[in-house]
């Protein structure tokens, strides 16, 4: 089977892969095939998960309380993900939706939400930003699902920043490099943080300068909103440091 003749349909599981293995299907899974894809017993699909690759399969049974697949051959073998975190104030909710959607098709590795002063949420429905990242995962052809984290405040996310992972900081204001000059000389784990649509305060941006790890980073000439401003962070930083060089996919 050539890769144009693949199924279209990919789900994410946390089941091991292997031929021959009969994975399991949530309700849920099964009520997306069943309902809106209209699938039916027979049918094929693609599994994938960050430990085992992508795997071709067939399902096996559908019905309301679940289903199963059936593992017929490896189509990719896990990859390393690039180590790129991001931080970001949460929005109101299509917006929020937004940022972990294209922060997954981007290729974040981890999601964190982290509330500051002028931060207008205040609550974070991490079930429904879970369940965007696992779609936005099946859609974009990536072999695993970030990492959605609690939200935390600003103070606890700098005292806990990893050592050796550098912190860039989106400044809409005072001294920055560009991004992309950043991003060009960059090596090894980092992080982006995008603040509210009020942008941070006096006291959080000392606070932010008082550490070692923090870059300030600028995106231009324009003040662009906080979900504009993640995404094309994210976006030029893959493309200088990241993985969007990359061929697409390759099927074994």
């Amino acid at each position: 089977m050539t890769s144009d003749a693949l199924p279209r349909t990919r789900l994410f599981v946390d089941a091991p892969l292997a031929a021959g293995a009969a994975v399991p299907l949530s309700d849920v899974q099964a009520h997306h095939l069943r309902g809106v894809l209209r699938l039916a017993p027979g049918e094929g699909l693609r599994l994938f998960n960050p430990r085992d690759g992508e795997w071709l399969a067939r399902l096996d049974a559908l019905a309301k309380s679940g289903g199963a697949a059936a593992v017929e051959r490896q189509l990719r073998r896990p990859l390393p993900a690039p180590d790129l975190w991001l931080c970001f104030a949460p929005v109101k909710k299509d917006a929020i939706d937004a940022v972990v959607e294209k922060g997954t098709e981007l290729g974040a590795a981890v999601l964190q939400p982290v509330f500051t002063r002028f931060t207008d949420v205040q609550r974070v429905n991490l079930d429904r930003l879970r369940a965007h990242a696992v779609g936005a995962a099946e859609q974009c052809e990536r072999l695993d699902v970030p990492e959605v984290r609690d939200p935390v405040r600003l103070d606890a996310l700098l005292a806990a920043w990893p050592a050796g992972r550098r912190l860039l900081v989106c400044a809409e204001a005072g001294a920055a490099r560009p991004i992309a000059e950043a991003a060009v000389e960059a090596r090894g784990p980092a992080g982006l943080l995008v603040g509210p649509e009020g942008g941070f305060d006096a006291a959080e941006l000392d606070l932010l300068r008082r550490h070692e790890f923090v870059r300030p980073v600028g995106l231009g000439p324009r003040i662009l909103r906080a979900d504009t401003a993640a995404i094309a962070a994210l976006a030029v930083w893959q493309m200088l440091a990241g993985d969007g060089r990359d061929r697409p996919p390759h099927r074994l």
